[in-house]
């Protein structure tokens, strides 16, 4: 009998890989952010990324950051990616699951994350980690119990040919 391949990857490079490859399929020009959301056994429930509600053209709805009007920027119209996937998710309950985010979360989100019943949060960045907003998101998840760490980048490289 063979022995076992050694170099597969773990289950945070898993699911962070495939938070990452979500991420790829938002067509915001400055920021793509990515989610994926997972049982307590490792299955995959839900994935999200950033982008504009279903039936609303990207074509016809404004990227941009920023704009004298509110109107004519994107802030009103885009979902964030772990909105994304929790909304997305066509099952039972999300209690008890983890997130995976390449950004950490908003308080909008922080929010839906909480009243979803997920309790774990792993994120990859933390690029915005002094605003209130993210201050607040993390204030809320706390004391709300659900926990969250840094992803650990390991280095590896893994190239998809597509």
């Amino acid at each position: 009998m063979g022995e076992k391949r050694e170099d597969y990857i773990s289950w945070d490079e898993y699911f962070m890989g495939v938070a990452m490859l979500s991420a790829l399929r938002s067509k915001d020009p400055n920021t793509q952010v990515g989610a994926c959301i997972v049982s307590q056994d490792n299955k995959i429930l839900s994935m999200g990324y950033n982008g504009f509600p279903i039936g609303c053209s990207d074509d016809d709805f404004p990227w941009n950051r920023d704009s004298e009007d509110p109107y004519d920027a994107k802030y009103y119209y885009s979902t964030h990616s772990e909105l994304n996937a929790i909304l997305n998710y066509r099952g039972g309950s999300l209690e008890g699951s983890k997130i995976y985010v390449t950004l950490f979360p908003c308080n909008e989100c922080a929010k839906a994350i909480i009243q979803s019943g997920i309790k774990t949060l792993i994120y990859a960045e933390d690029k915005y980690s002094d605003t209130s907003a993210v201050r607040a998101s993390k204030r809320m998840l706390t004391a709300s119990g659900v926990e969250f760490r840094q992803y650990e980048f390991s280095g590896r490289i893994i190239n998809l040919k597509l």
